[in-house]
């Protein structure tokens, strides 16, 4: 309790000198010397944290993204007469080659479930006296809430500026691909999940690391690689699931009320009010947010692309040609190729984060008496998120012709996807970027509640349930920091985390996944001759 009143007090202090300036600013009055004083030696450590974390970032970065060099020549970047040699980052083609893997390891399930899987979200199997703690749906719509967003609103838009309208194509290859990643890892996630005397669940990756390769002789193994997802996850829950959301969603929000722009700290304090009312609620409450405004928003955004399409259709067709031409076009040679491939599949792995492991901590509480049924509602995700969510935003951002408008490209240089999808959209339907600026909000919000769920539960298997609270805590703590904090390189550290979490993940998987085929062949025998109960 003594280090929950010391957290509380440091927020408090915190907020007061930050709020202060802004405050002063505001009126149009110079700030007292003390206060310029102050803000000073906040913007002086702010800068020193910054550059420090850039140099772990580098380091991290090194490892993480290291250059993978492939027998392709691109283009001379460097303007030096040679073609530089056309590279994929270590991480992304971990991703790609554990989905492949999982794809012909499991009989192309993304393609045999998917009927299925729509059949057990919409409750058709589904037996409230079964154990666990929310439904199919809820659950597959709590881990949606972490992926559907930011991703897809401004990642599609950058892999399309910089690669093309091609990348479009590898993106929904890199989502179908992606499908069996999911299936593997959240089947998993139910089968060594734990129940606890209360009813709550905990499961996800660190327990079917350490409890399944123990199981198959390689405790030390499986013990390293849980420790070092739980580490990973608990600081891409602070940064990337948290405080770079609350960052990128002020940023979108500052566009339409100008407000928002000088005075980050009251944004940050709703942020903090709105996400810790839910949070200490528990994953009960999680889920009930989570489905309701994922289904929404994603329903809103989807019917807005789908009426620019419809405005549009009779350059619809041509969008589509001009995808698959551009997806297999070798004007550029095999690197201009290759060069479209990575950056979709780079885009989709960022997106929808199949492998990473994360979602399997939010379906192992799902309610189901088969763990691979809670596994073929899982693989739905990177479908809806990938396949649908971001196609719509492409063929968007093609038809508009946004991604090679001259007067839109420093957008995609600087790295701002959402303004390029809000001006894309904004040129059809004039009021939408007001809804946009919302959306991503709204987006935003439920991806930090569903990364302080898949947090919290790292953090308990490591220091236990009791300490629960403190970790909630230091979450609320960084939504105020993300909305104050201009530090990009600590905003960074949160994504290399999150992707850093596919390493253990995956490695572990493969080497669970013989256990998941003998499930998956008993259930759907069971399923094929009708011997599964339908409610």
């Amino acid at each position: 309790m003594r280090t929950f009143q010391h957290l509380l007090a440091f927020w408090l202090l915190l907020l007061t000198p930050l709020c202060a300036p802004a405050a002063a600013s505001q009126d149009g009055e110079v700030p007292e010397p003390a206060a310029q004083e102050e803000a000073g030696m906040i913007e002086r450590l702010e800068t020193s944290v910054n550059d420090v974390m850039g140099k772990v970032n580098e380091k991290i970065g090194d490892v993480f993204f290291y250059p993978v060099p492939t027998p392709f020549m691109g283009e001379d970047t460097d303007g030096d007469g040679v073609k530089d040699r056309v590279t994929i980052k270590f991480a992304v083609l971990w991703l790609v080659i554990g989905a492949i893997f999982f794809t012909i390891r499991f009989g192309f399930i993304q393609f045999r479930a998917t009927g299925h899987a729509i059949a057990v979200t919409m409750g058709r199997y589904s037996n409230p006296e079964d154990k666990g703690e929310v439904s199919h749906f809820q659950a597959l719509t709590t881990a949606l809430s972490a992926t559907v967003g930011l991703g897809n609103i401004a990642g599609v838009a950058i892999a399309i500026g910089t690669g093309g309208p091609g990348a479009t194509l590898w993106m929904i290859m890199a989502g179908l691909l992606g499908m069996a990643s999911k299936f593997t890892e959240c089947s998993l996630g139910q089968m060594y999940r734990q129940t606890r005397a209360d009813g709550s669940v905990m499961g996800g990756a660190m327990y079917y690391l350490s409890k399944g390769l123990k199981e198959k002789g390689l405790g030390p193994l499986g013990w390293l690689l849980a420790v070092l997802f739980a580490i990973l996850c608990i600081g891409g829950s602070l940064a990337g699931g948290n405080a770079f959301q609350v960052s990128q969603s002020k940023d979108a929000l500052a566009e339409t009320i100008p407000f928002i722009a000088r005075n980050g700290w009251v944004y940050g304090l709703v942020m903090t009010a709105l996400v810790g009312v839910v949070i200490i609620g528990g994953l009960r409450r999680i889920a009930s947010t989570a489905e309701k405004i994922v289904p929404t928003m994603c329903g809103i955004y989807v019917a807005a692309c789908l009426y620019i399409l419809v405005k549009n259709s009779g350059e619809v067709v041509g969008a589509f040609r001009l995808i698959y031409e551009s997806a297999f076009s070798l004007q550029a040679g095999w690197g201009g190729f290759l060069g479209v491939l990575v950056v979709g599949f780079q885009r989709a792995a960022f997106s929808n984060e199949a492998g990473v492991g994360s979602a399997a901590i939010a379906h192992s509480a799902a309610r189901t008496p088969y763990a691979v049924r809670e596994g073929i509602v899982a693989l739905l995700e990177p479908f809806i998120d990938t396949v649908v969510v971001c196609t719509m935003t492409a063929l968007v951002i093609v038809i508009t012709g946004a991604y090679n408008n001259p007067e839109l490209q420093q957008f995609v240089v600087d790295d701002k996807g959402a303004a390029l999808t809000s001006r894309a959209m904004g040129s059809e339907i004039s009021w939408f970027p007001y809804v946009l600026s919302v959306a991503v909000v709204l987006f935003a919000f439920s991806t930090m509640i569903s990364w302080s769920y898949y947090g919290e539960r790292c953090w308990c298997w490591m220091f236990g349930d009791k300490s629960s609270i403190l970790y909630k805590v230091l979450f609320l703590v960084f939504v105020f920091l993300g909305a104050i904090m201009s530090a990009k390189n600590v905003l960074d550290f949160g994504d290399l985390m999150i992707l850093g979490m596919a390493f253990p993940n995956v490695l572990g998987v493969v080497l669970l996944s013989g256990k998941v085929r003998g499930q998956l062949d008993e259930y759907m025998g069971k399923l094929k001759a009708g011997e599964l109960k339908r409610f």
